[in-house]
């Protein structure tokens, strides 16, 4: 588990209906595609835990998914329930700060100072 300033989040909220914003404890702020964060999933249920290979395809995910509700796991995850019925995905806030890494820069945010993990 993480205490890095980059690994903790001062909030997470709806930044829009489509995006999932998450503002960082060092100041940086990621803005996530709420599909693509659906299809970012790392559990069991959407890769194979021994080999990692992709278990939901993303045809799979309708286009107009999104997150229906956010739960703390410890001080170091969310667990998404998501509108497709998807509620088994853990989302480290390492991993989330890896996939801001993985982001392009977004002028959606309206202030330029956020990147977007896109779908």
């Amino acid at each position: 588990m993480s205490t890095a300033p980059e690994h903790t989040p001062t909030r997470i909220a709806q930044h829009d209906a489509r995006t999932l914003a998450i503002d960082w404890a060092d100041g940086a702020r990621s803005l996530f595609d709420v599909r693509a964060l659906r299809l970012a999933c790392a559990c069991a249920e959407c890769v194979d835990e021994w080999d990692g290979t992709p278990r939901l395809a993303a045809d799979d995910v309708p286009a107009d998914v999104a997150p229906i509700g956010l739960h703390a796991v410890g001080r170091y995850a969310i667990q998404i329930d998501w509108s497709d019925g998807h509620t088994t995905g853990i989302y480290p806030f390492a991993r989330l700060r890896a996939l801001h890494g993985e982001a392009s820069p977004s002028a959606a945010n309206g202030d330029g100072n956020g990147e977007r993990l896109r779908s």
